[in-house]
């Protein structure tokens, strides 16, 4: 059995449980600013770039300034919340990224702006074990749109369709569906996509874990 062109990871939810400190964050800014937070635009907000995220916040919430300025005081809550509290990663997040990559060209496309992807993988030691790394922030739009997908691959020289994405949120499956790749989905806790969503992966799994060789292999074209 032959082996993918290469494996591109998620990283918030994926390698670190971060979605709910976006989502504390988030919260705690409408809070402060005497604001309602409408249980709807939690699960919205996964995955979107910066400037969909933030325009959200400005447009649907009501946060006072420009997208510019209130995507700036959430990373920087974000970065404070890492800082003080530790980065959450997850079970087995190291391991699978360093497993894939002594496999195939492995890589890293998230919705988090480059700032934060940068900071994680210096945490995590992860530099060497990684091609590349890309954010929505510098392709034309986010998650479920195809484009930071895309953009990986295109960076690592691989083919679309001959390429896993493991993710773990709604947007994230369908952007990388959207790419053409196949999708190995770990689903959360934390808002766990729809039984609609799942059913466009190649394969569902409870844990990074169970990114093996052995399914790596089963999911070559």
């Amino acid at each position: 059995m032959t082996l993918p062109a290469s494996v591109v990871f998620d990283m918030d939810g994926i390698l670190i449980e971060t979605e709910p400190i976006w989502d504390k964050v988030r919260r705690r800014m409408a809070a402060e600013d005497g604001l309602s937070w409408p249980d709807s635009s939690t699960p919205i907000m996964m995955g979107l770039s910066t400037r969909e995220w933030a325009e959200h916040m400005t447009d649907v919430i009501g946060i006072p300034g420009t997208w510019e300025e209130v995507a700036q005081r959430t990373i920087d809550g974000v970065a404070g919340e890492y800082a003080s509290g530790g980065l959450p990663v997850l079970p087995g997040a190291v391991e699978a990224i360093r497993r894939m990559a002594g496999l195939v060209p492995t890589a890293i496309a998230s919705s988090s702006p480059r700032r934060l992807i940068d900071l994680v993988v210096a945490r995590l030691d992860l530099g060497d074990a990684l091609t590349v790394t890309v954010s929505t922030e510098e392709v034309p739009r986010g998650k479920p749109f195809p484009d930071g997908y895309l953009r990986a691959c295109e960076l690592l020289g691989s083919d679309p369709a001959r390429s896993v994405a493991v993710e773990d949120s709604t947007n994230g499956v369908r952007s990388a569906f959207a790419a053409g790749m196949k999708v190995v989905c770990v689903p959360p806790g934390f808002h766990p996509p729809a039984e609609d969503t799942l059913a466009l992966c190649a394969a569902v799994v409870d844990s990074l874990d169970d990114l093996t060789e052995e399914l790596l292999r089963s999911l070559a074209p």
